[in-house]
């Protein structure tokens, strides 16, 4: 308990310059844990619906049927899902033409299908730099902090005639304080950003690799002879 009203009594003391430095990166380390927090939920959330999509399509349903089923929920389209429905979707479209080209459709349905992944890989990827910003300026706007402390601290013993240790220690301590919350902030911040980055590329390989399939699929249908 003591300890905690010393640490309180450093950050109360302090100088503004200081105290500002702190709720900024108190700030930061709140909303990056926020972050963090609804990260782990969209990762977890794309993994089931991958495993639970993959399952579906490969148990030898129609592909049709499959494409009214998820048109006709009212949920938006995520991950393989909205990948197989922008692929197929635009099949479907390019063959009711009269006379179409095969390969025509096959590259059409390349560049929906791409589009999809793109917009895919924008979800995964959505608010990680934010995470790498914090992880990498918390520490050096500490150090800020600890660097404008400990001047103030020594700008002091301009008017002490006998400079102590016991003089110097509670400036020097405050400012500290700072370098420690910039620490507390950046090292969450930058261990989630490398989790998240993997995974994020972890989950566009497996998406890839079902866009891929599927586009094999479809062109082994609009190839097979009549």
């Amino acid at each position: 308990m003591g300890e905690q009203l010393s640490i309180w009594s450093l950050v109360v003391e302090a100088s503004l310059v200081v105290q500002i430095v702190m709720v900024i990166l108190v700030l930061a380390s709140f909303l990056s844990w926020i972050v963090i927090f609804q990260r782990i939920s969209v990762f977890g959330k794309a993994k089931k619906g991958l495993r639970a999509f993959e399952e579906r399509f490969w148990s030898g349903v129609d592909l049709g049927q499959l494409y009214r089923e998820l048109s006709d929920t009212d949920k938006a389209l995520e991950g393989a899902e909205h990948i197989f429905c922008s692929g197929i979707k635009e099949y479907t479209r390019m063959t009711q033409q009269k006379n179409y080209d095969p390969d025509a459709v096959m590259d059409a349905v390349q560049r929906s299908m791409r589009v999809a992944l793109s917009r895919e890989e924008e979800k995964l990827d959505q608010h990680l730099p934010f995470l790498a910003t914090v992880g990498s300026t918390s520490p050096y706007i500490g150090l800020f902090g600890t660097v404008w402390g400990i001047m103030n601290s020594f700008r002091g013993l301009a008017n002490v005639h006998q400079a102590t240790l016991a003089s110097v220690a509670p400036g020097i301590s405050e400012a500290l304080v700072a370098t420690a919350i910039g620490l507390f902030a950046a090292i969450p911040a930058v261990i989630a950003y490398n989790r998240f980055s993997a995974r994020s590329e972890g989950m566009m390989s497996h998406y890839e690799t079902f866009a891929e399939e599927f586009y094999a699929i479809l062109h082994r249908r609009i190839h097979s002879p009549l």
